[in-house]
């Protein structure tokens, strides 16, 4: 069994979880969080807006101006369910952004687009 077969098995098993109306593992929840966070910034390669998952990750990701020092210009954070839902389709980015559940400063951090990834 390949360590890339686990983690894409986190995700199902986070799936099933919350489709049964379960508390999702704790460990499956930060590897799917963690699958999912890559897949996320394989598919928008850059630096100008950093994701984060806490306390699970955090990626850098969209092209455009990059920042080398102290906190980023553009920063995207919520929790790792919100993260879980919006990256798999389950949750629209402008609900959870009008529900409090996602947190998101600067001009290029509307990253609604990349969702579901």
């Amino acid at each position: 069994m390949s360590l890339e077969s686990d983690k894409s098995r986190a995700v199902i098993a986070i799936s099933d979880s919350i489709d049964a109306g379960e508390q999702p593992e704790r460990t499956m929840l930060r590897d799917a969080v963690r699958v999912l966070l890559a897949q996320l910034a394989a598919q928008n390669p850059g630096r100008s807006v950093e994701v984060r998952v806490p306390p699970f990750g955090a990626v850098q990701c969209v092209e455009g101006p990059r920042h080398t020092r102290g906190t980023p210009a553009n920063v995207v954070e919520t929790d790792p369910i919100t993260f879980f839902l919006l990256a798999t389709g389950r949750l629209a980015w402008s609900q959870a952004l009008a529900e409090g559940r996602i947190t998101a400063s600067g001009i290029r951090s509307d990253i609604s687009a990349l969702f579901p990834v």
